[in-house]
């Protein structure tokens, strides 16, 4: 896999599917659907996975695609695989909240080594660049040409006074169980996987998600924050976690910026 060829194509296909998607956010309504496993999908979710896929195929045609959207990639394993999301956060763009994103990653071995994630209602894209390190391009954004990209990096933790990111749609009981066994100094919530991209600029130290996650939810924010310097561990062993595993449901995870003194589940 040639790295300079991949990361253009990546974040092309992600704004154009992000214009796709506010396309049909902006729309007096769009139709929703409930997909086997009871979780909503929209006209927007398989708009955005068509124009993704049919994009990543075209231009990779060797590497294996796995892509939310169409169960019969989930059957898939190999040691290197594309992995989309292709509208993360589907409650958040049902209830127009804009905490949605489009997620495009490359797997490699069992490790996200590149990704893409943009949110296209906040503005903010976030990717690895060809050798890996991660940025932050400012809009407004052009699907044929990058604009200026700033390099991005996790905080120097504070552990009396941590900054701690969570779910916006499913927090619990567990999740603030969790949190509080840390010294905090602010909490904030966000959708979808803004919140690896928060951790990756600074914004915040610590994100953990005690709750069901797919590899397609995690791997371009996964990507991200590892190029920003940080990292994803299960949270029950703290080992990192891995990719192309049996049916790409992931356990239980804590994302953090290197420092943050981990406690245990």
């Amino acid at each position: 896999m040639n790295y300079s060829d991949l990361i253009p194509v990546i974040r092309r296909l992600a704004i154009e599917a992000g214009d796709k998607i506010m396309e049909i956010y902006n729309s007096d309504d769009f139709d929703v659907k409930v997909k086997s496993d009871a979780s909503p999908v929209t006209e927007a979710d398989e708009a955005a996975d068509a124009l993704i896929s049919a994009g990543l195929r075209a231009a990779f045609p060797d590497v294996a695609l796995v892509t939310e959207e169409q169960a019969d990639s989930h059957e898939i394993s190999a040691e290197r695989f594309l992995i989309v999301d292709p509208l993360d956060g589907t409650k958040e763009f049902i209830n127009r909240r804009g905490d949605f994103t489009v997620n495009i990653a490359l797997v490699e071995d069992g490790v996200p080594t590149r990704g893409v994630v943009y949110a296209p209602a906040k503005q903010r894209m976030f990717y690895t660049d060809s050798v890996g390190h991660s940025v932050e391009e400012t809009g407004p954004f052009d699907a044929a040409e990058a604009g200026e990209t700033q390099p991005i990096r996790v905080s120097e933790p504070n552990n009396d006074a941590l900054m701690i990111v969570a779910s916006k749609s499913h927090r619990d009981q567990a999740t603030d169980d969790y949190i509080g066994k840390y010294n905090v100094k602010d909490s904030k919530s966000a959708g979808s996987s803004l919140k690896f991209c928060l951790v990756a600029t600074g914004e915040a130290d610590l994100y953990p998600r005690v709750g069901r996650t797919m590899e397609w939810d995690t791997a371009a924010g996964h990507a991200v924050l590892a190029g920003a310097g940080g990292h994803v561990v299960r949270f029950d062993d703290h080992t990192p976690l891995v990719y192309g595993k049996a049916g790409f449901a992931n356990p239980f995870f804590i994302a953090y910026a290197p420092g943050v003194d981990l406690k245990e589940a």
